[in-house]
């Protein structure tokens, strides 16, 4: 799977996690009730906004769900993954959620580290500013969340060995949505900036197909 979906995926939204899953934060609840399954501005098809050529790209379709493109191989076919995704809306902010189960079917995710009992599950969260064609994605700042919990300015554990970093931030609903709204907890800089795509799903497949075989020649 390419790093953009992966980074997608886990931060989505962001962005937040690198292929082998060695840096990451989750938290144990969603951020507060009001959570949507739509937001009508990520509908249609979208690629990486500075890799004209890229293979990496998702679809939002009529009914709001969120579909990975993915290319196991240059030149083969694609394989489309369905992940459920819900987003939060707070205090002129926009954020997206992803339950860590909902993405087991694409990456291999291990159980939350340092936690005992490990929870059934945990989500991941990553801010998004999204305008008519253009889809910026802010991934959580592990370092920062982690030193936070050292200082114990939030709840939760760190878990930090050789070239790997596992955060989880522990609490209930509004406690994460408290968090959003004033732990300071994004990077400053997107991770991922996505552009609208001016073609159907089967357009982009085909000629990024036929682009890389004619490459090869």
């Amino acid at each position: 799977m390419s790093s953009i979906a992966y980074g997608l995926g886990m931060g989505l939204l962001a962005a937040c996690c690198a292929l082998a899953g060695c840096t990451e934060t989750r938290f144990q609840a969603p951020p507060g009730d009001n959570i949507e399954t739509c937001d009508v501005r990520w509908k249609g098809l979208w690629g990486p906004r500075d890799e004209a050529d890229s293979a990496s790209a998702f679809y939002v379709d009529d009914e709001c769900q969120f579909i990975f493109l993915d290319q196991p191989e240059k030149g083969g076919p694609f394989k489309q993954f369905h992940i459920p995704v819900n987003f939060v809306h707070a205090d002129g902010n926009d954020y997206i959620v992803v339950a860590d189960t909902a993405l087991r079917g694409l990456v291999k995710i291990k159980p939350v580290y340092g936690v005992d009992p490990v929870p059934e599950k945990a989500f991941y969260f990553a801010r998004y500013h999204a305008d008519r064609d253009h889809l910026d994605l802010y991934p959580v700042d592990n370092e920062r969340v982690a030193k936070q919990i050292i200082d114990r300015k939030l709840d939760g554990t760190v878990s930090k060995v050789p070239n790997e970093l596992h955060v989880f931030v522990s609490g209930d609903r509004a406690y994460m949505l408290e968090i959003l709204r004033h732990g300071a907890i994004f990077a400053d800089k997107p991770d991922i900036r996505m552009t609208r795509l001016q073609q159907s799903v089967d357009d982009f497949e085909r000629t990024t197909i036929q682009s890389q075989q004619n490459g090869r020649k």
